[in-house]
């Protein structure tokens, strides 16, 4: 599945082809190919693997319940092997986004809102009563405890370790979960990387544009159509 979207960013419009629930390593990269060689002389950048790239068996449309996600010992996740075989070994998705930067375009990835409900110490920084409704993987942190804002640290961290561009940041705007979002900026500002933040879903309401202004660089008006 490819979506595309237009994006307003510090680097002026810009056009992002986002990979859906399924994509694999060698999908990407021919997504990439194309891109480079026929739309980025049109403004086409961004290269965003979307939502589950942890899900080791994802479904074409919706999300299993208790999905098998891949994660690493400190519970972050992690790109499923079996998807994306480049990131063996603990690479990451950094062999892929060289990939994609060799070819002069910018690499991205979805992301939910919090800490997976599997994670070994989720409980120590978890919200569980903070829940997406329509995914299943993870809870929401809990901003006032001791870990919290390290937890977001460490995953930008890593992150910024692979190469990643743009973050869109899903289950995070409507409504606004503004310490999340908060502690999301201040993990992107650590590692010195310019890395744009897209908040998801929508329409994010005015009243806290802002904030939003403050701490991302982009957000939905709308929903899905």
């Amino acid at each position: 599945m490819v979506r595309t979207r237009r994006a307003n960013t510090a680097n002026g419009l810009e056009q992002l082809g986002l990979l859906g629930t399924t994509v694999t390593d060698a999908e990407v990269k021919a997504n990439a190919d194309y891109m480079a060689k026929h739309l980025k002389q049109h403004g086409w950048r961004y290269i965003v693997v979307d939502i589950q790239w942890s899900e080791q068996h994802p479904q074409s449309h919706g999300y299993r319940e208790g999905a098998d996600v891949a994660m690493d010992q400190y519970g972050r996740l992690t790109p499923a092997v079996s998807r994306f075989p480049s990131s063996a070994g603990g690479k990451g998705f950094k062999p892929l986004a060289d990939y994609v930067h060799s070819l002069g375009l910018r690499f991205g990835i979805h992301i939910m809102r919090g800490i997976p409900r599997k994670a070994p110490r989720a409980a120590a920084i978890a919200n569980v009563h903070s829940l997406c409704p329509w995914n299943s993987d993870m809870y929401g942190v809990d901003m006032s405890r001791t870990g919290a804002q390290d937890y977001y640290d460490s995953i930008v961290k890593m992150y910024a370790g692979w190469g990643v561009d743009f973050i869109k940041a899903d289950d995070i705007a409507r409504p606004a979960h503004r310490d999340e979002i908060a502690a999301l900026h201040r993990a992107i500002q650590k590692t010195g990387r310019p890395i744009v933040l897209s908040l998801s879903p929508g329409p994010a309401m005015v009243n806290v544009v802002a904030f939003l202004q403050n701490n991302a660089n982009m957000w939905r008006i709308s929903d899905d159509f």
